[in-house]
Protein backbone atom coordinates (compact mmCIF):
# COMPACT_ATOMS: atom_id res chain seq x y z
CA UNK A 1 0.00 0.00 0.00
CA UNK A 2 1.55 3.29 -1.02
CA UNK A 3 2.23 5.64 1.91
CA UNK A 4 1.14 9.59 0.34
CA UNK A 5 -1.18 11.05 3.34
CA UNK A 6 -1.51 11.42 7.16
CA UNK A 7 -4.20 8.96 7.16
CA UNK A 8 -2.09 6.24 5.05
CA UNK A 9 0.95 7.25 7.22
CA UNK A 10 -1.38 6.77 10.62
CA UNK A 11 -2.80 3.61 8.99
CA UNK A 12 0.72 2.42 8.03
CA UNK A 13 2.11 2.98 11.74
CA UNK A 14 -0.84 1.09 13.40
CA UNK A 15 -0.03 -1.86 11.47
CA UNK A 16 4.00 -2.00 11.78
CA UNK A 17 2.76 -1.51 16.10
CA UNK A 18 1.11 -4.68 15.40
CA UNK A 19 3.60 -6.33 13.69
CA UNK A 20 6.35 -5.06 16.60
CA UNK A 21 4.62 -6.22 19.39
CA UNK A 22 3.92 -9.73 17.74
CA UNK A 23 8.07 -9.78 17.19
CA UNK A 24 8.98 -8.32 21.15
CA UNK A 25 8.26 -11.93 21.94
CA UNK A 26 10.31 -13.60 19.37
CA UNK A 27 13.50 -15.63 20.92
CA UNK A 28 16.86 -15.05 20.13
CA UNK A 29 17.45 -17.76 17.94
CA UNK A 30 14.66 -16.39 16.19
CA UNK A 31 15.46 -13.25 15.63
CA UNK A 32 19.56 -14.65 14.52
CA UNK A 33 17.74 -16.49 12.09
CA UNK A 34 15.69 -13.60 10.21
CA UNK A 35 18.97 -11.44 10.73
CA UNK A 36 20.98 -13.59 8.86
CA UNK A 37 18.19 -14.16 6.50
CA UNK A 38 17.55 -10.65 5.97
CA UNK A 39 21.88 -9.92 5.39
CA UNK A 40 22.28 -12.47 2.58
CA UNK A 41 19.57 -10.52 1.09
CA UNK A 42 20.86 -7.15 1.35
CA UNK A 43 24.53 -8.31 0.24
CA UNK A 44 22.91 -10.19 -2.83
CA UNK A 45 21.42 -7.37 -4.29
CA UNK A 46 24.41 -4.67 -3.56
CA UNK A 47 24.85 -4.00 -7.45
CA UNK A 48 21.39 -3.33 -8.48
CA UNK A 49 21.23 -0.89 -5.23
CA UNK A 50 24.33 1.04 -6.02
CA UNK A 51 23.12 1.23 -9.49
CA UNK A 52 19.47 2.78 -8.49
CA UNK A 53 21.06 4.89 -5.95
CA UNK A 54 23.66 6.96 -8.31
CA UNK A 55 20.77 6.59 -11.23
CA UNK A 56 18.57 8.51 -8.80
CA UNK A 57 20.49 10.64 -7.11
CA UNK A 58 23.03 11.93 -9.08
CA UNK A 59 25.43 11.52 -6.94
CA UNK A 60 28.62 9.07 -6.15
CA UNK A 61 30.16 6.36 -8.17
CA UNK A 62 28.16 2.75 -8.62
CA UNK A 63 31.35 0.76 -8.17
CA UNK A 64 32.04 2.51 -4.56
CA UNK A 65 28.02 1.91 -3.23
CA UNK A 66 28.64 -1.43 -3.79
CA UNK A 67 30.88 -1.54 -1.86
CA UNK A 68 29.32 0.42 0.91
CA UNK A 69 25.92 -1.97 0.37
CA UNK A 70 28.23 -4.71 0.71
CA UNK A 71 29.70 -3.02 4.03
CA UNK A 72 26.28 -2.15 5.77
CA UNK A 73 25.01 -6.16 5.03
CA UNK A 74 27.95 -8.18 5.74
CA UNK A 75 30.28 -6.86 8.25
CA UNK A 76 27.20 -5.59 10.11
CA UNK A 77 25.94 -9.12 9.95
CA UNK A 78 29.97 -10.09 11.06
CA UNK A 79 29.82 -7.53 13.91
CA UNK A 80 26.71 -8.57 15.30
CA UNK A 81 25.46 -12.19 14.61
CA UNK A 82 26.18 -13.65 18.31
CA UNK A 83 25.37 -10.43 20.05
CA UNK A 84 22.74 -10.93 22.41
CA UNK A 85 20.11 -8.66 22.32
CA UNK A 86 16.74 -10.82 23.32
CA UNK A 87 15.59 -11.67 27.12
CA UNK A 88 17.97 -12.25 29.46
CA UNK A 89 21.68 -10.69 28.66
CA UNK A 90 23.30 -11.56 31.72
CA UNK A 91 22.56 -13.19 35.29
CA UNK A 92 25.01 -12.49 38.49
CA UNK A 93 23.64 -15.70 41.05
CA UNK A 94 26.67 -14.13 43.58
CA UNK A 95 25.21 -10.28 43.72
CA UNK A 96 21.59 -11.21 42.59
CA UNK A 97 21.42 -9.24 39.22
CA UNK A 98 19.43 -10.12 36.12
CA UNK A 99 19.79 -7.72 33.06
CA UNK A 100 16.78 -7.95 30.73
CA UNK A 101 16.98 -6.54 27.04
CA UNK A 102 13.72 -4.69 25.75
CA UNK A 103 13.19 -3.52 22.56
CA UNK A 104 12.49 0.69 21.74
CA UNK A 105 9.40 -0.28 19.63
CA UNK A 106 8.95 1.70 16.41
CA UNK A 107 12.08 3.66 14.98
CA UNK A 108 11.98 6.39 12.82
CA UNK A 109 14.74 6.44 10.35
CA UNK A 110 15.86 8.92 8.63
CA UNK A 111 17.76 8.13 5.93
CA UNK A 112 20.21 11.06 3.55
CA UNK A 113 20.23 11.38 -0.50
CA UNK A 114 24.20 10.40 -0.44
CA UNK A 115 23.92 7.05 1.27
CA UNK A 116 20.48 5.95 0.64
CA UNK A 117 20.53 2.34 0.14
CA UNK A 118 23.28 1.21 2.67
CA UNK A 119 22.20 3.39 5.40
CA UNK A 120 18.55 1.90 5.19
CA UNK A 121 20.02 -1.43 4.82
CA UNK A 122 22.28 -0.74 8.25
CA UNK A 123 19.14 0.76 9.67
CA UNK A 124 17.04 -2.44 8.75
CA UNK A 125 19.64 -4.94 9.87
CA UNK A 126 19.97 -3.37 13.35
CA UNK A 127 16.33 -2.89 13.80
CA UNK A 128 15.59 -6.53 13.13
CA UNK A 129 18.59 -7.51 15.27
CA UNK A 130 17.05 -6.02 18.53
CA UNK A 131 13.41 -7.30 17.99
CA UNK A 132 12.53 -3.54 16.81
CA UNK A 133 10.25 -2.03 13.63
CA UNK A 134 11.65 0.56 11.64
CA UNK A 135 9.58 3.43 9.42
CA UNK A 136 11.79 5.04 7.05
CA UNK A 137 11.41 8.76 5.41
CA UNK A 138 13.86 8.80 3.09
CA UNK A 139 15.39 11.50 1.13
CA UNK A 140 13.18 12.40 -1.85
CA UNK A 141 16.04 12.68 -4.29
CA UNK A 142 16.40 8.86 -3.44
CA UNK A 143 13.24 7.40 -2.08
CA UNK A 144 13.56 4.86 -4.90
CA UNK A 145 16.89 3.24 -4.39
CA UNK A 146 16.19 3.64 -0.17
CA UNK A 147 12.81 2.13 -0.39
CA UNK A 148 13.60 -0.63 -2.54
CA UNK A 149 16.65 -1.34 -0.10
CA UNK A 150 13.88 -1.33 2.50
CA UNK A 151 12.06 -3.90 0.89
CA UNK A 152 14.60 -6.42 0.31
CA UNK A 153 15.36 -6.67 3.69
CA UNK A 154 11.67 -7.13 4.53
CA UNK A 155 10.84 -9.77 2.18
CA UNK A 156 13.65 -11.67 3.34
CA UNK A 157 12.76 -11.40 7.19
CA UNK A 158 9.39 -12.29 6.70
CA UNK A 159 10.15 -15.60 4.54
CA UNK A 160 12.60 -16.12 7.57
CA UNK A 161 9.85 -15.89 9.98
CA UNK A 162 9.06 -11.97 10.80
CA UNK A 163 5.74 -10.57 10.99
CA UNK A 164 5.24 -9.00 7.24
CA UNK A 165 4.54 -4.93 8.46
CA UNK A 166 7.99 -4.71 10.58
CA UNK A 167 9.86 -2.37 8.28
CA UNK A 168 7.76 0.43 6.40
CA UNK A 169 8.09 3.57 4.21
CA UNK A 170 6.80 6.64 2.82
CA UNK A 171 6.84 6.54 -0.66
CA UNK A 172 6.39 9.93 -1.69
CA UNK A 173 8.14 12.13 1.30
CA UNK A 174 7.43 15.37 2.13
CA UNK A 175 8.43 17.78 5.11
CA UNK A 176 4.60 17.61 6.54
CA UNK A 177 5.08 13.19 6.39
CA UNK A 178 8.41 13.32 7.63
CA UNK A 179 7.41 15.78 10.55
CA UNK A 180 4.05 13.71 10.75
CA UNK A 181 6.36 10.67 11.51
CA UNK A 182 8.85 11.88 13.85
CA UNK A 183 5.91 13.44 16.12
CA UNK A 184 3.72 10.29 15.53
CA UNK A 185 2.69 9.20 19.07
CA UNK A 186 3.45 5.57 18.54
CA UNK A 187 7.21 6.23 17.78
CA UNK A 188 9.55 5.26 20.00
CA UNK A 189 13.02 6.39 18.83
CA UNK A 190 14.45 8.36 15.93
CA UNK A 191 17.47 7.24 13.75
CA UNK A 192 18.04 10.26 12.11
CA UNK A 193 21.20 10.57 9.39
CA UNK A 194 21.67 13.90 7.15
CA UNK A 195 21.50 17.07 7.26
CA UNK A 196 21.70 19.24 9.83
CA UNK A 197 18.39 20.78 9.42
CA UNK A 198 16.74 16.92 9.36
CA UNK A 199 18.91 15.94 12.49
CA UNK A 200 17.78 19.50 14.23
CA UNK A 201 14.23 18.19 13.77
CA UNK A 202 14.72 14.83 14.80
CA UNK A 203 16.23 16.13 18.40
CA UNK A 204 13.59 19.11 18.15
CA UNK A 205 10.33 16.37 18.08
CA UNK A 206 9.96 15.74 21.69
CA UNK A 207 10.88 11.93 21.03
CA UNK A 208 14.28 10.15 22.10
CA UNK A 209 16.37 10.78 19.36
CA UNK A 210 20.00 9.37 17.88
CA UNK A 211 21.30 11.85 15.43
CA UNK A 212 24.50 12.64 13.76
CA UNK A 213 26.34 15.92 13.25
CA UNK A 214 28.11 17.31 10.13
CA UNK A 215 31.37 16.40 9.87
CA UNK A 216 34.34 18.46 8.40
CA UNK A 217 37.22 16.26 8.90
CA UNK A 218 40.71 17.54 9.17
CA UNK A 219 44.17 16.00 8.32
CA UNK A 220 47.21 16.78 9.66
CA UNK A 221 50.57 15.09 8.05
CA UNK A 222 53.72 16.08 10.38
CA UNK A 223 57.30 15.66 9.09
CA UNK A 224 57.57 11.82 10.51
CA UNK A 225 54.57 10.35 8.29
CA UNK A 226 55.25 8.60 5.38
CA UNK A 227 54.33 10.80 2.69
CA UNK A 228 53.32 8.42 0.05
CA UNK A 229 51.23 6.60 2.31
CA UNK A 230 49.33 9.52 3.53
CA UNK A 231 48.72 11.31 -0.28
CA UNK A 232 47.31 7.64 -1.30
CA UNK A 233 45.25 7.14 1.53
CA UNK A 234 43.69 10.62 1.41
CA UNK A 235 43.42 10.19 -2.24
CA UNK A 236 41.52 7.07 -1.73
CA UNK A 237 39.20 8.27 0.75
CA UNK A 238 38.65 11.40 -1.03
CA UNK A 239 37.52 10.18 -4.52
CA UNK A 240 35.47 7.05 -2.55
CA UNK A 241 32.06 7.43 -3.72
CA UNK A 242 33.28 11.25 -4.99
CA UNK A 243 33.68 11.54 -1.62
CA UNK A 244 30.06 11.88 -0.21
CA UNK A 245 31.14 9.97 3.00
CA UNK A 246 30.36 12.66 5.95
CA UNK A 247 33.77 11.48 7.99
CA UNK A 248 35.85 11.92 4.49
CA UNK A 249 38.61 14.49 4.62
CA UNK A 250 37.86 17.78 4.03
CA UNK A 251 41.22 20.06 4.78
CA UNK A 252 44.88 18.70 4.77
CA UNK A 253 47.29 20.66 7.25
CA UNK A 254 50.72 19.82 6.60
CA UNK A 255 53.99 20.74 8.61
CA UNK A 256 56.11 23.44 6.27
CA UNK A 257 59.08 20.97 6.47
CA UNK A 258 57.25 18.83 4.22
CA UNK A 259 54.62 20.73 2.56
CA UNK A 260 56.19 20.84 -0.65
CA UNK A 261 57.01 16.91 -1.07
CA UNK A 262 53.25 16.27 0.15
CA UNK A 263 52.38 19.03 -2.72
CA UNK A 264 54.35 17.19 -5.15
CA UNK A 265 53.04 13.99 -4.49
CA UNK A 266 48.89 15.18 -4.69
CA UNK A 267 50.11 16.12 -7.75
CA UNK A 268 51.60 13.16 -9.15
CA UNK A 269 49.12 11.27 -8.26
CA UNK A 270 46.26 12.79 -9.94
CA UNK A 271 45.01 15.82 -7.53
CA UNK A 272 44.49 19.05 -9.28
CA UNK A 273 46.65 21.88 -7.44
CA UNK A 274 44.08 25.04 -8.20
CA UNK A 275 45.97 28.34 -8.99
CA UNK A 276 44.57 31.70 -7.40
CA UNK A 277 42.12 31.81 -10.51
CA UNK A 278 40.80 28.57 -10.39
CA UNK A 279 40.63 27.93 -6.53
CA UNK A 280 38.48 31.46 -6.65
CA UNK A 281 36.32 29.60 -9.26
CA UNK A 282 35.90 26.51 -7.20
CA UNK A 283 35.49 28.37 -3.99
CA UNK A 284 32.84 30.33 -5.81
CA UNK A 285 30.65 27.36 -6.37
CA UNK A 286 31.08 24.75 -2.84
CA UNK A 287 28.95 26.77 -0.71
CA UNK A 288 25.05 28.84 -2.00
CA UNK A 289 23.84 31.01 0.35
CA UNK A 290 26.31 30.30 2.78
CA UNK A 291 25.58 26.38 2.84
CA UNK A 292 27.25 23.31 0.85
CA UNK A 293 26.20 23.74 -2.49
CA UNK A 294 24.12 20.41 -3.36
CA UNK A 295 24.75 20.70 -7.33
CA UNK A 296 28.63 19.55 -6.36
CA UNK A 297 27.70 17.11 -3.92
CA UNK A 298 28.84 13.36 -5.18
CA UNK A 299 29.92 15.17 -8.47
CA UNK A 300 33.47 13.97 -10.00
CA UNK A 301 36.02 16.38 -9.79
CA UNK A 302 36.04 17.16 -13.64
CA UNK A 303 32.52 18.11 -13.27
CA UNK A 304 32.71 20.56 -10.22
CA UNK A 305 35.80 22.15 -12.02
CA UNK A 306 32.90 22.60 -15.11
CA UNK A 307 30.38 23.70 -12.85
CA UNK A 308 33.31 26.66 -11.81
CA UNK A 309 33.97 27.20 -15.18
CA UNK A 310 37.45 25.76 -15.39
CA UNK A 311 39.24 22.83 -17.56
CA UNK A 312 40.69 19.91 -15.83
CA UNK A 313 41.41 17.07 -17.26
CA UNK A 314 38.39 13.73 -17.22
CA UNK A 315 40.62 11.93 -15.18
CA UNK A 316 41.48 14.52 -12.36
CA UNK A 317 41.09 12.66 -8.48
CA UNK A 318 40.42 15.24 -6.42
CA UNK A 319 40.47 19.01 -6.44
CA UNK A 320 42.98 21.34 -3.80
CA UNK A 321 42.73 24.86 -3.29
CA UNK A 322 45.69 26.34 -1.35
CA UNK A 323 44.27 28.17 1.47
CA UNK A 324 45.60 29.92 4.90
CA UNK A 325 41.86 31.05 6.44
CA UNK A 326 40.35 28.69 8.91
CA UNK A 327 37.11 30.38 9.33
CA UNK A 328 33.55 30.58 7.69
CA UNK A 329 34.77 33.06 5.42
CA UNK A 330 36.76 30.45 3.63
CA UNK A 331 34.73 28.26 1.05
CA UNK A 332 37.36 25.43 1.19
CA UNK A 333 37.56 25.42 4.62
CA UNK A 334 33.62 24.08 5.23
CA UNK A 335 32.32 20.74 4.65
CA UNK A 336 32.30 19.74 1.32
CA UNK A 337 31.06 16.21 0.23
CA UNK A 338 33.06 16.22 -2.73
CA UNK A 339 36.49 15.37 -4.51
CA UNK A 340 37.66 18.93 -3.45
CA UNK A 341 40.16 19.48 -0.53
CA UNK A 342 41.37 23.11 1.44
CA UNK A 343 45.07 22.61 1.94
CA UNK A 344 47.29 24.30 4.63
CA UNK A 345 51.14 24.80 5.16
CA UNK A 346 51.61 24.93 9.25
CA UNK A 347 54.80 26.26 10.79
CA UNK A 348 55.22 23.21 12.76
CA UNK A 349 53.47 20.60 14.63
CA UNK A 350 51.45 22.18 17.40
CA UNK A 351 50.60 25.09 14.98
CA UNK A 352 49.34 22.49 11.66
CA UNK A 353 46.48 20.76 15.70
CA UNK A 354 45.96 24.47 15.96
CA UNK A 355 44.85 24.91 12.25
CA UNK A 356 42.92 21.27 12.78
CA UNK A 357 41.03 22.57 16.10
CA UNK A 358 40.02 25.59 14.41
CA UNK A 359 38.72 23.69 11.53
CA UNK A 360 36.61 21.44 13.27
CA UNK A 361 35.30 24.45 16.12
CA UNK A 362 34.01 26.11 13.43
CA UNK A 363 31.63 23.11 11.51
CA UNK A 364 32.80 19.84 12.09
CA UNK A 365 33.24 19.91 15.84
CA UNK A 366 32.65 15.97 17.22
CA UNK A 367 32.92 14.20 13.97
CA UNK A 368 36.10 12.90 13.16
CA UNK A 369 39.83 14.13 12.83
CA UNK A 370 42.99 12.25 11.31
CA UNK A 371 46.84 12.02 12.05
CA UNK A 372 49.26 11.28 9.41
CA UNK A 373 52.32 10.23 11.99
CA UNK A 374 55.17 7.99 12.75
CA UNK A 375 52.75 6.06 14.99
CA UNK A 376 55.10 3.57 16.24
CA UNK A 377 57.93 6.25 17.68
CA UNK A 378 55.72 8.99 18.11
CA UNK A 379 53.54 8.08 20.28
CA UNK A 380 53.68 11.54 22.63
CA UNK A 381 52.47 13.21 19.26
CA UNK A 382 49.59 10.32 18.76
CA UNK A 383 48.43 11.39 22.47
CA UNK A 384 48.59 15.32 22.15
CA UNK A 385 46.48 15.02 18.77
CA UNK A 386 44.07 13.12 20.82
CA UNK A 387 43.80 15.31 23.51
CA UNK A 388 43.47 18.40 21.14
CA UNK A 389 40.76 17.09 19.22
CA UNK A 390 37.37 17.31 20.12
CA UNK A 391 35.94 14.37 17.53
CA UNK A 392 34.76 11.14 18.63
CA UNK A 393 36.97 9.36 16.01
CA UNK A 394 40.53 10.38 15.67
CA UNK A 395 42.53 8.15 13.03
CA UNK A 396 45.87 7.83 13.01
CA UNK A 397 47.12 6.73 9.64
CA UNK A 398 44.07 6.19 8.35
CA UNK A 399 41.78 6.73 5.20
CA UNK A 400 39.00 8.86 6.94
CA UNK A 401 36.18 7.60 4.94
CA UNK A 402 36.86 4.13 5.00
CA UNK A 403 38.32 4.05 8.88
CA UNK A 404 35.70 6.32 10.35
CA UNK A 405 32.94 3.83 9.74
CA UNK A 406 34.48 1.17 11.53
CA UNK A 407 36.16 -2.23 11.41
CA UNK A 408 38.38 -1.78 8.73
CA UNK A 409 41.35 -0.11 9.37
CA UNK A 410 40.66 -0.67 13.21
CA UNK A 411 38.44 -3.86 13.90
CA UNK A 412 37.93 -2.63 17.83
CA UNK A 413 35.95 0.93 16.21
CA UNK A 414 32.36 -0.61 15.37
CA UNK A 415 31.35 -0.84 11.90
CA UNK A 416 28.23 1.74 11.54
CA UNK A 417 26.83 4.11 8.77
CA UNK A 418 25.51 6.45 11.19
CA UNK A 419 28.74 8.15 13.45
CA UNK A 420 27.74 9.83 16.74
CA UNK A 421 29.48 13.01 17.17
CA UNK A 422 28.38 13.41 21.18
CA UNK A 423 27.31 16.58 22.72
CA UNK A 424 29.83 18.29 20.70
CA UNK A 425 27.88 17.65 17.79
CA UNK A 426 24.72 17.92 19.51
CA UNK A 427 24.10 14.51 19.46
CA UNK A 428 23.35 11.84 22.40
CA UNK A 429 25.78 9.43 21.76
CA UNK A 430 29.92 9.83 20.57
CA UNK A 431 30.10 6.43 19.03
CA UNK A 432 29.78 4.38 16.11
CA UNK A 433 25.47 3.66 16.56
CA UNK A 434 25.05 -0.32 16.57
CA UNK A 435 22.40 -2.87 17.56
CA UNK A 436 23.30 -1.29 21.72
CA UNK A 437 21.57 1.52 21.24
CA UNK A 438 18.42 0.55 20.45
CA UNK A 439 17.70 -1.54 23.26
CA UNK A 440 15.89 -0.77 27.24
CA UNK A 441 18.06 -2.67 29.58
CA UNK A 442 16.57 -3.88 32.66
CA UNK A 443 17.62 -4.41 35.53
CA UNK A 444 16.53 -7.01 37.97
CA UNK A 445 17.98 -6.46 41.86
CA UNK A 446 17.43 -8.92 44.79
CA UNK A 447 17.17 -7.90 48.13
CA UNK A 448 20.68 -8.75 49.42
CA UNK A 449 22.18 -7.73 52.79
CA UNK A 450 25.34 -5.75 53.19
CA UNK A 451 28.54 -8.11 53.89
CA UNK A 452 29.28 -7.65 57.26
CA UNK A 453 33.22 -8.04 58.84
CA UNK A 454 35.14 -8.23 62.04
CA UNK A 455 38.65 -7.29 62.12
CA UNK A 456 40.67 -8.64 64.76
CA UNK A 457 44.80 -8.55 65.89
CA UNK A 458 46.33 -11.42 64.70
CA UNK A 459 47.48 -12.56 68.04
CA UNK A 460 45.00 -11.35 71.24
CA UNK A 461 46.76 -11.89 75.16
CA UNK A 462 45.01 -12.50 78.29
CA UNK A 463 44.74 -13.04 81.78
CA UNK A 464 47.44 -12.95 84.57
CA UNK A 465 51.00 -14.02 82.97
CA UNK A 466 50.33 -12.74 79.03
CA UNK A 467 52.37 -9.73 79.36
CA UNK A 468 55.85 -11.56 78.89
CA UNK A 469 54.57 -13.61 76.63
CA UNK A 470 52.66 -10.94 74.27
CA UNK A 471 56.45 -8.82 74.58
CA UNK A 472 58.52 -11.89 73.45
CA UNK A 473 56.84 -11.74 70.43
CA UNK A 474 58.29 -8.03 69.86
CA UNK A 475 61.43 -9.75 71.17
CA UNK A 476 61.31 -12.70 68.66
CA UNK A 477 60.01 -10.95 65.47
CA UNK A 478 63.48 -8.39 65.78
CA UNK A 479 61.79 -5.00 66.50
CA UNK A 480 64.80 -3.04 67.88
CA UNK A 481 62.83 0.24 69.22
CA UNK A 482 59.40 0.72 70.80
CA UNK A 483 57.33 3.53 71.47
CA UNK A 484 55.13 2.56 74.62
CA UNK A 485 52.15 4.87 74.92
CA UNK A 486 50.20 5.27 77.62
CA UNK A 487 49.08 7.90 80.71
CA UNK A 488 50.16 9.36 83.36
CA UNK A 489 48.81 7.17 86.12
CA UNK A 490 49.92 3.76 84.36
CA UNK A 491 52.86 5.48 83.96
CA UNK A 492 53.35 6.73 87.53
CA UNK A 493 52.71 3.59 88.81
CA UNK A 494 55.06 1.46 87.47
CA UNK A 495 53.28 -0.87 84.90
CA UNK A 496 55.10 1.32 81.92
CA UNK A 497 58.49 -0.30 83.66
CA UNK A 498 56.94 -3.84 83.15
CA UNK A 499 57.20 -3.35 79.59
CA UNK A 500 60.19 -1.51 79.05
CA UNK A 501 62.63 -3.60 81.58
CA UNK A 502 61.85 -6.28 79.37
CA UNK A 503 62.44 -4.87 75.90
CA UNK A 504 65.37 -3.34 77.08
CA UNK A 505 66.66 -6.73 78.78
CA UNK A 506 66.76 -8.23 75.05
CA UNK A 507 68.47 -4.83 73.43
CA UNK A 508 65.23 -2.91 72.45
CA UNK A 509 65.22 0.95 72.56
CA UNK A 510 62.17 2.03 74.35
CA UNK A 511 60.61 5.18 74.74
CA UNK A 512 57.30 6.56 76.44
CA UNK A 513 55.02 8.96 76.08
CA UNK A 514 52.52 9.28 79.05
CA UNK A 515 50.65 12.40 78.44
CA UNK A 516 47.62 10.19 77.03
CA UNK A 517 44.13 12.04 78.92
CA UNK A 518 40.95 10.67 79.44
CA UNK A 519 39.33 11.50 75.99
CA UNK A 520 42.62 12.52 74.30
CA UNK A 521 42.77 15.98 72.37
CA UNK A 522 44.19 15.63 68.79
CA UNK A 523 47.04 18.43 70.08
CA UNK A 524 48.02 15.47 72.67
CA UNK A 525 47.94 13.09 69.89
CA UNK A 526 49.80 15.07 67.59
CA UNK A 527 52.70 15.76 70.23
CA UNK A 528 53.31 11.73 70.20
CA UNK A 529 53.29 11.25 66.71
CA UNK A 530 56.12 14.32 67.31
CA UNK A 531 57.49 12.11 69.19
CA UNK A 532 57.10 9.39 66.89
CA UNK A 533 58.86 11.19 64.07
CA UNK A 534 61.73 12.01 66.30
CA UNK A 535 62.30 8.73 68.07
CA UNK A 536 61.56 6.23 64.78
CA UNK A 537 60.27 3.11 66.12
CA UNK A 538 59.72 -0.09 64.55
CA UNK A 539 56.80 -0.87 67.18
CA UNK A 540 54.39 0.88 68.54
CA UNK A 541 52.98 -0.41 72.07
CA UNK A 542 49.85 0.82 73.35
CA UNK A 543 49.54 0.41 77.21
CA UNK A 544 45.71 0.88 79.29
CA UNK A 545 42.25 1.14 78.41
CA UNK A 546 40.35 2.90 75.83
CA UNK A 547 42.12 5.97 75.41
CA UNK A 548 45.73 5.18 75.19
CA UNK A 549 44.74 2.67 72.80
CA UNK A 550 42.92 5.10 70.52
CA UNK A 551 45.41 7.69 71.02
CA UNK A 552 48.34 5.59 69.70
CA UNK A 553 46.80 3.83 66.68
CA UNK A 554 46.36 7.96 65.63
CA UNK A 555 49.70 8.76 66.01
CA UNK A 556 50.47 4.99 64.39
CA UNK A 557 48.38 6.64 61.41
CA UNK A 558 50.19 9.97 61.38
CA UNK A 559 53.65 8.09 61.71
CA UNK A 560 53.25 6.62 58.94
CA UNK A 561 51.48 8.86 56.88
CA UNK A 562 52.05 12.80 58.11
CA UNK A 563 50.13 13.64 55.06
CA UNK A 564 47.20 12.70 56.85
CA UNK A 565 44.42 14.79 57.97
CA UNK A 566 42.59 14.00 60.87
CA UNK A 567 39.40 15.36 59.75
CA UNK A 568 38.82 13.43 57.08
CA UNK A 569 39.99 10.10 59.41
CA UNK A 570 37.49 11.21 61.73
CA UNK A 571 34.57 12.00 58.60
CA UNK A 572 31.59 9.63 59.77
CA UNK A 573 30.20 7.03 57.20
CA UNK A 574 27.65 5.22 56.33
CA UNK A 575 29.42 1.91 55.12
CA UNK A 576 32.91 1.44 55.88
CA UNK A 577 33.56 0.04 52.78
CA UNK A 578 31.87 2.86 50.90
CA UNK A 579 33.72 5.44 53.44
CA UNK A 580 34.97 8.25 50.86
CA UNK A 581 38.84 8.37 53.18
CA UNK A 582 40.58 5.31 52.46
CA UNK A 583 42.48 4.10 55.30
CA UNK A 584 46.44 4.28 54.01
CA UNK A 585 48.64 1.39 54.47
CA UNK A 586 49.84 0.63 57.60
CA UNK A 587 52.65 -1.21 58.94
CA UNK A 588 55.59 0.25 56.67
CA UNK A 589 57.47 2.01 59.05
CA UNK A 590 56.01 0.41 62.46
Amino acid sequence: MSINSIEELNALVARVKKAQRQYASFTQQQVDKIFRAAALAAADARIPLAKMAVAESGMGIVEDKVIKNHFASEYIYNAYKDEKTCGVLSEDDTFGTITIAEPVGIICGIVPTTNPTSTATFKSLISLKTRNAIIFSPHPRAKEATNKAADIVLQAAIAAGAPKDLIGWIDQPSVELSNALMHHPDINLILATGGPGMVKAAYSSGKPAIGVGAGNTPVVIDETADIKRAVASILMSKTFDNGVICASEQSVVVVDSVYDAVRERFAKCGAVILNKKERKAVGGVLLKNGALNAAIVGQSAATIAEIAGIFVPENSKVLIGEVSATDVSEPFAHEKLSPTLAMYRAKDFADAVDKAEQLVAMGGIGHTSCLYTDQDNQPERVAYFGQMMKTARILINTPASQGGIGDLYNFKLAPSLTLGCGSWGGNSISENVGPKHLINKKTVAKRAENMLWHKLPKSIYFRRGSLPIALDEVITDGHKRALIVTDRFLFNNGYADQITSVLKAAGVETEVFFEVEADPTLSVVRKGAELANSFKPDVIIALGGGSPMDAAKIMWVMYEHPETHFEELALRFMDIRKRIYKFPKMGVKA
